[in-house]
Protein backbone atom coordinates (compact mmCIF):
# COMPACT_ATOMS: atom_id res chain seq x y z
CA UNK A 1 0.00 0.00 0.00
CA UNK A 2 1.84 3.61 -0.96
CA UNK A 3 1.66 6.18 1.35
CA UNK A 4 2.63 10.03 0.87
CA UNK A 5 5.68 11.50 1.56
CA UNK A 6 5.86 14.66 3.71
CA UNK A 7 9.31 15.54 2.58
CA UNK A 8 9.53 19.41 1.54
CA UNK A 9 9.70 19.72 -2.64
CA UNK A 10 8.68 15.91 -2.66
CA UNK A 11 4.99 14.89 -2.66
CA UNK A 12 5.43 11.57 -4.16
CA UNK A 13 3.61 8.33 -3.29
CA UNK A 14 5.79 5.75 -1.96
CA UNK A 15 5.78 1.72 -0.90
CA UNK A 16 7.04 1.60 2.91
CA UNK A 17 8.57 -1.96 1.79
CA UNK A 18 10.76 -0.45 -0.72
CA UNK A 19 12.27 2.84 0.79
CA UNK A 20 16.37 2.10 1.23
CA UNK A 21 17.23 4.23 4.61
CA UNK A 22 20.86 3.54 3.98
CA UNK A 23 21.39 1.54 7.38
CA UNK A 24 23.26 -1.09 5.33
CA UNK A 25 26.89 -1.12 5.94
CA UNK A 26 29.13 -1.26 2.78
CA UNK A 27 26.61 -0.94 0.24
CA UNK A 28 25.84 1.71 -2.19
CA UNK A 29 22.04 2.62 -1.87
CA UNK A 30 19.93 4.39 -4.32
CA UNK A 31 17.31 6.93 -2.47
CA UNK A 32 14.25 7.68 -4.43
CA UNK A 33 12.99 10.79 -2.67
CA UNK A 34 14.84 14.15 -3.63
CA UNK A 35 13.34 17.04 -1.85
CA UNK A 36 13.99 20.30 0.30
CA UNK A 37 15.70 19.74 3.56
CA UNK A 38 15.26 23.58 4.49
CA UNK A 39 12.63 26.29 4.94
CA UNK A 40 10.74 28.51 1.88
CA UNK A 41 12.52 31.73 1.75
CA UNK A 42 10.20 35.12 0.72
CA UNK A 43 12.12 38.10 0.26
CA UNK A 44 11.83 40.90 -1.95
CA UNK A 45 9.35 39.90 -4.31
CA UNK A 46 11.56 36.58 -4.92
CA UNK A 47 10.86 32.53 -3.85
CA UNK A 48 13.08 30.14 -2.79
CA UNK A 49 14.61 27.66 -0.13
CA UNK A 50 17.13 28.24 2.19
CA UNK A 51 19.04 25.31 1.51
CA UNK A 52 19.81 26.07 -2.49
CA UNK A 53 20.01 29.27 -4.43
CA UNK A 54 17.96 29.50 -6.85
CA UNK A 55 15.12 32.18 -6.95
CA UNK A 56 12.11 33.23 -8.95
CA UNK A 57 9.41 35.89 -8.72
CA UNK A 58 6.63 33.21 -10.12
CA UNK A 59 4.70 31.07 -7.36
CA UNK A 60 4.14 28.02 -9.88
CA UNK A 61 8.04 28.33 -10.40
CA UNK A 62 9.01 27.95 -6.90
CA UNK A 63 6.70 25.06 -6.02
CA UNK A 64 8.63 23.22 -9.15
CA UNK A 65 11.98 24.02 -8.34
CA UNK A 66 13.41 19.83 -7.92
CA UNK A 67 15.12 19.46 -4.77
CA UNK A 68 18.27 19.36 -3.59
CA UNK A 69 19.02 16.54 -1.47
CA UNK A 70 18.55 12.73 -2.06
CA UNK A 71 17.37 10.62 0.84
CA UNK A 72 14.66 8.03 1.89
CA UNK A 73 11.06 9.42 1.54
CA UNK A 74 8.97 9.98 4.39
CA UNK A 75 6.11 9.01 5.61
CA UNK A 76 5.33 10.47 9.05
CA UNK A 77 3.33 14.23 9.08
CA UNK A 78 5.55 16.88 10.70
CA UNK A 79 3.35 18.72 13.34
CA UNK A 80 1.47 21.44 13.08
CA UNK A 81 2.98 24.72 14.63
CA UNK A 82 1.60 25.32 18.22
CA UNK A 83 -0.33 28.35 17.96
CA UNK A 84 0.76 30.83 21.01
CA UNK A 85 -1.89 30.69 24.52
CA UNK A 86 -4.14 33.31 25.06
CA UNK A 87 -4.93 33.60 28.62
CA UNK A 88 -8.95 34.25 29.41
CA UNK A 89 -8.52 33.82 33.14
CA UNK A 90 -10.65 36.56 34.85
CA UNK A 91 -8.40 36.42 38.24
CA UNK A 92 -6.41 39.32 38.47
CA UNK A 93 -3.06 39.42 40.15
CA UNK A 94 -1.71 41.27 42.61
CA UNK A 95 -0.22 43.81 40.80
CA UNK A 96 -3.23 44.23 37.77
CA UNK A 97 -4.72 47.65 38.32
CA UNK A 98 -8.22 47.85 38.22
CA UNK A 99 -9.66 48.76 34.74
CA UNK A 100 -12.31 51.79 34.80
CA UNK A 101 -14.52 51.55 32.30
CA UNK A 102 -16.49 54.34 29.94
CA UNK A 103 -19.18 54.27 28.56
CA UNK A 104 -19.63 56.28 25.18
CA UNK A 105 -22.56 57.34 23.90
CA UNK A 106 -22.62 58.20 20.11
CA UNK A 107 -25.77 60.55 18.64
CA UNK A 108 -26.43 61.49 15.20
CA UNK A 109 -26.23 65.84 14.32
CA UNK A 110 -29.27 67.37 14.93
CA UNK A 111 -30.98 68.54 11.70
CA UNK A 112 -30.70 72.00 11.07
CA UNK A 113 -33.57 74.25 10.98
CA UNK A 114 -34.10 75.44 7.46
CA UNK A 115 -34.14 79.31 7.01
CA UNK A 116 -37.33 80.91 5.36
CA UNK A 117 -36.22 83.05 2.97
CA UNK A 118 -36.97 86.68 3.84
CA UNK A 119 -38.38 89.37 1.83
CA UNK A 120 -36.11 91.07 -1.16
CA UNK A 121 -38.22 94.36 0.30
CA UNK A 122 -35.31 94.51 2.64
CA UNK A 123 -33.30 97.73 3.19
CA UNK A 124 -29.88 97.40 0.94
CA UNK A 125 -26.99 98.16 2.49
CA UNK A 126 -23.43 99.31 0.65
CA UNK A 127 -20.73 95.95 1.07
CA UNK A 128 -17.45 96.75 2.63
CA UNK A 129 -14.71 97.61 0.36
CA UNK A 130 -11.13 96.19 0.56
CA UNK A 131 -8.70 97.84 -1.96
CA UNK A 132 -5.58 95.48 -3.19
CA UNK A 133 -1.89 97.43 -2.84
CA UNK A 134 -1.61 96.43 -6.32
CA UNK A 135 -5.21 98.51 -7.37
CA UNK A 136 -3.48 101.27 -5.53
CA UNK A 137 -0.19 101.17 -7.55
CA UNK A 138 -2.01 100.79 -11.07
CA UNK A 139 -4.19 103.48 -10.26
CA UNK A 140 -1.17 105.96 -9.06
CA UNK A 141 0.13 105.59 -12.59
CA UNK A 142 -2.73 105.77 -14.34
CA UNK A 143 -3.14 109.26 -12.18
CA UNK A 144 0.43 110.53 -13.36
CA UNK A 145 -0.46 109.85 -17.46
CA UNK A 146 -3.57 111.37 -17.52
CA UNK A 147 -1.95 114.49 -15.72
CA UNK A 148 0.58 114.64 -18.40
CA UNK A 149 -2.39 113.94 -20.99
CA UNK A 150 -4.25 116.71 -19.92
CA UNK A 151 -1.34 119.16 -19.04
CA UNK A 152 -0.67 118.41 -23.63
CA UNK A 153 -4.25 119.00 -23.98
CA UNK A 154 -3.90 122.65 -22.02
CA UNK A 155 -1.15 123.16 -24.62
CA UNK A 156 -2.71 122.50 -27.56
CA UNK A 157 -5.93 124.76 -26.77
CA UNK A 158 -8.83 125.01 -28.82
CA UNK A 159 -6.57 125.76 -31.96
CA UNK A 160 -7.57 123.51 -34.96
CA UNK A 161 -4.56 122.82 -36.57
CA UNK A 162 -4.37 122.73 -40.82
CA UNK A 163 -4.41 119.28 -42.03
CA UNK A 164 -7.21 118.10 -39.29
CA UNK A 165 -9.23 115.36 -40.52
CA UNK A 166 -13.45 115.64 -39.95
CA UNK A 167 -14.19 112.92 -37.62
CA UNK A 168 -18.19 112.49 -39.14
CA UNK A 169 -18.39 109.23 -40.57
CA UNK A 170 -17.56 108.59 -43.82
CA UNK A 171 -15.99 112.23 -44.72
CA UNK A 172 -12.31 112.54 -46.04
CA UNK A 173 -12.33 116.61 -45.68
CA UNK A 174 -9.30 117.73 -44.29
CA UNK A 175 -9.35 121.29 -42.25
CA UNK A 176 -7.40 124.65 -44.16
CA UNK A 177 -8.62 127.24 -42.43
CA UNK A 178 -11.30 129.24 -41.18
CA UNK A 179 -13.44 128.81 -44.62
CA UNK A 180 -13.67 125.05 -43.86
CA UNK A 181 -16.09 125.39 -41.38
CA UNK A 182 -18.26 126.90 -43.74
CA UNK A 183 -18.10 123.62 -46.45
CA UNK A 184 -20.76 121.04 -46.32
CA UNK A 185 -20.34 117.77 -44.74
CA UNK A 186 -21.23 114.56 -46.50
CA UNK A 187 -21.24 111.75 -43.61
CA UNK A 188 -22.93 108.66 -42.34
CA UNK A 189 -24.89 109.10 -39.69
CA UNK A 190 -25.07 105.22 -38.81
CA UNK A 191 -22.23 102.95 -37.95
CA UNK A 192 -20.26 100.63 -40.20
CA UNK A 193 -21.43 97.07 -40.66
CA UNK A 194 -19.56 94.15 -41.59
CA UNK A 195 -21.88 90.99 -41.70
CA UNK A 196 -21.00 87.54 -43.84
CA UNK A 197 -18.19 89.28 -46.19
CA UNK A 198 -19.88 92.41 -46.90
CA UNK A 199 -19.22 95.96 -46.00
CA UNK A 200 -21.80 98.54 -45.60
CA UNK A 201 -23.36 101.75 -43.46
CA UNK A 202 -26.53 101.28 -41.18
CA UNK A 203 -28.06 104.58 -42.60
CA UNK A 204 -27.74 103.53 -46.42
CA UNK A 205 -27.16 100.42 -46.61
CA UNK A 206 -24.96 100.06 -50.17
CA UNK A 207 -23.28 96.84 -49.73
CA UNK A 208 -19.93 95.77 -51.22
CA UNK A 209 -17.24 93.04 -50.81
CA UNK A 210 -14.37 95.53 -51.25
CA UNK A 211 -12.76 97.63 -48.13
CA UNK A 212 -11.53 100.38 -50.40
CA UNK A 213 -14.83 100.59 -51.91
CA UNK A 214 -16.96 100.84 -48.53
CA UNK A 215 -14.12 103.87 -47.69
CA UNK A 216 -14.82 105.48 -50.98
CA UNK A 217 -18.77 105.74 -50.07
CA UNK A 218 -19.98 109.15 -50.47
CA UNK A 219 -22.07 110.47 -47.05
CA UNK A 220 -25.82 110.47 -47.44
CA UNK A 221 -26.25 112.92 -44.52
CA UNK A 222 -25.56 117.00 -44.79
CA UNK A 223 -24.06 118.68 -42.02
CA UNK A 224 -21.41 120.34 -40.72
CA UNK A 225 -17.31 119.44 -40.18
CA UNK A 226 -16.65 117.64 -36.56
CA UNK A 227 -12.63 118.83 -36.25
CA UNK A 228 -13.06 117.51 -32.36
CA UNK A 229 -14.67 115.03 -31.27
CA UNK A 230 -16.53 115.55 -27.68
CA UNK A 231 -15.72 113.87 -25.14
CA UNK A 232 -18.38 111.35 -24.25
CA UNK A 233 -20.24 110.22 -20.99
CA UNK A 234 -19.22 107.16 -19.10
CA UNK A 235 -19.99 103.84 -21.69
CA UNK A 236 -22.01 100.82 -20.12
CA UNK A 237 -20.20 97.74 -21.46
CA UNK A 238 -20.47 94.07 -20.82
CA UNK A 239 -18.01 92.64 -18.37
CA UNK A 240 -17.34 89.01 -17.93
CA UNK A 241 -17.59 87.56 -14.25
CA UNK A 242 -17.77 84.01 -12.84
CA UNK A 243 -18.74 82.65 -9.92
CA UNK A 244 -17.82 79.73 -7.56
CA UNK A 245 -18.70 78.32 -4.36
CA UNK A 246 -17.02 77.19 -0.83
CA UNK A 247 -18.62 75.38 2.17
CA UNK A 248 -19.45 78.94 3.44
CA UNK A 249 -18.97 81.62 0.88
CA UNK A 250 -20.30 82.45 -2.68
CA UNK A 251 -17.36 84.47 -4.08
CA UNK A 252 -18.30 86.81 -7.51
CA UNK A 253 -15.47 87.47 -9.74
CA UNK A 254 -15.74 90.44 -12.00
CA UNK A 255 -13.07 90.80 -14.58
CA UNK A 256 -12.92 94.25 -14.97
CA UNK A 257 -8.97 95.79 -14.58
CA UNK A 258 -8.35 99.02 -12.81
CA UNK A 259 -11.44 99.74 -10.96
CA UNK A 260 -12.22 103.16 -8.92
CA UNK A 261 -12.94 102.13 -5.47
CA UNK A 262 -14.80 105.81 -5.22
CA UNK A 263 -17.31 105.18 -7.40
CA UNK A 264 -17.44 101.62 -7.45
CA UNK A 265 -19.82 99.85 -5.09
CA UNK A 266 -22.07 96.72 -4.23
CA UNK A 267 -25.22 96.71 -1.85
CA UNK A 268 -27.73 94.48 -1.50
CA UNK A 269 -29.28 92.27 0.94
CA UNK A 270 -30.35 88.79 2.01
CA UNK A 271 -31.33 87.62 -1.65
CA UNK A 272 -29.77 90.12 -3.85
CA UNK A 273 -26.75 92.46 -4.81
CA UNK A 274 -26.47 95.10 -6.98
CA UNK A 275 -22.98 95.59 -9.00
CA UNK A 276 -21.80 98.88 -9.94
CA UNK A 277 -17.91 99.51 -10.93
CA UNK A 278 -16.29 102.08 -13.05
CA UNK A 279 -13.16 100.81 -14.17
CA UNK A 280 -10.44 101.80 -16.95
CA UNK A 281 -11.52 105.79 -16.81
CA UNK A 282 -14.94 105.83 -18.53
CA UNK A 283 -16.53 102.36 -18.58
CA UNK A 284 -19.24 101.28 -16.40
CA UNK A 285 -20.70 97.92 -15.71
CA UNK A 286 -23.75 97.36 -13.51
CA UNK A 287 -25.60 94.09 -12.68
CA UNK A 288 -28.31 93.12 -10.42
CA UNK A 289 -28.65 89.46 -9.32
CA UNK A 290 -31.40 87.80 -7.35
CA UNK A 291 -29.73 85.25 -5.21
CA UNK A 292 -30.07 81.80 -5.25
CA UNK A 293 -29.21 80.94 -1.33
CA UNK A 294 -29.34 83.44 1.47
CA UNK A 295 -26.47 85.15 2.78
CA UNK A 296 -25.62 87.50 5.82
CA UNK A 297 -24.90 90.16 4.33
CA UNK A 298 -22.75 92.00 7.43
CA UNK A 299 -20.12 89.30 6.76
CA UNK A 300 -19.90 90.03 3.14
CA UNK A 301 -17.56 92.04 1.38
CA UNK A 302 -15.78 93.31 -1.96
CA UNK A 303 -12.11 92.82 -2.66
CA UNK A 304 -10.82 95.64 -5.33
CA UNK A 305 -7.43 94.24 -6.86
CA UNK A 306 -5.77 95.39 -10.26
CA UNK A 307 -6.84 92.77 -12.62
CA UNK A 308 -10.82 91.28 -10.89
CA UNK A 309 -13.35 92.55 -8.43
CA UNK A 310 -14.23 89.43 -5.81
CA UNK A 311 -17.75 90.02 -4.08
CA UNK A 312 -17.02 87.02 -1.14
CA UNK A 313 -20.77 86.67 0.23
CA UNK A 314 -21.18 84.96 3.36
CA UNK A 315 -23.41 81.95 3.21
CA UNK A 316 -26.43 82.30 5.92
CA UNK A 317 -26.63 78.19 5.66
CA UNK A 318 -24.38 75.23 5.03
CA UNK A 319 -25.58 74.45 2.36
CA UNK A 320 -24.28 74.18 -1.79
CA UNK A 321 -26.24 76.38 -4.21
CA UNK A 322 -27.52 75.13 -7.74
CA UNK A 323 -26.71 78.42 -9.54
CA UNK A 324 -25.65 81.65 -8.48
CA UNK A 325 -29.13 83.44 -9.95
CA UNK A 326 -32.35 82.44 -8.28
CA UNK A 327 -34.33 82.42 -11.83
CA UNK A 328 -38.08 83.82 -12.04
CA UNK A 329 -41.26 82.06 -11.65
CA UNK A 330 -43.41 81.61 -13.98
CA UNK A 331 -47.49 81.17 -12.83
CA UNK A 332 -48.85 78.52 -15.65
CA UNK A 333 -51.52 77.67 -14.17
CA UNK A 334 -52.68 81.30 -13.90
CA UNK A 335 -52.20 82.09 -17.41
CA UNK A 336 -54.41 79.20 -18.65
CA UNK A 337 -57.44 80.36 -16.46
CA UNK A 338 -57.20 83.56 -17.80
CA UNK A 339 -56.63 82.27 -21.39
CA UNK A 340 -59.86 80.05 -20.25
CA UNK A 341 -61.74 83.42 -19.07
CA UNK A 342 -61.10 85.23 -22.09
CA UNK A 343 -62.36 81.93 -24.30
CA UNK A 344 -65.42 81.79 -22.63
CA UNK A 345 -66.12 85.44 -22.80
CA UNK A 346 -65.49 85.24 -26.87
CA UNK A 347 -68.14 82.82 -26.56
CA UNK A 348 -70.27 84.50 -24.32
CA UNK A 349 -70.20 86.97 -27.16
CA UNK A 350 -71.00 84.92 -29.94
CA UNK A 351 -74.30 84.07 -28.42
Amino acid sequence: MSVLCYNKGCGERFDPENNPDGKRRNIIVSYACTYHPGVPVFHDALKGWSCCKRRTTDFSDFLSIAGCTKGPHNKEKPPEPVKPEVKTSGEKKDGDMPKTTFECVIQAPKPLEAIQRPSGDEPVVKLQQKVAASLKQSLEKLKLSSDNAEEKKDEDGDEIKIGTSCKNGGCTKVFKGPESNEEVCMYHAGVPIFHEGMKYWSCCKRKTSDFNTFLSQEGCTKGKHLWRKKDSDKKVVPCRFDWHQTGGQVIISIYAKNSIPELSYVEGNSTSVHIHVIFEGDKEFEQKINLWGVIDISKSTVNMMAAKIEVAMKKAEPMSWARLDLPAVVNLPQEKEKAKESDSSDDECDD
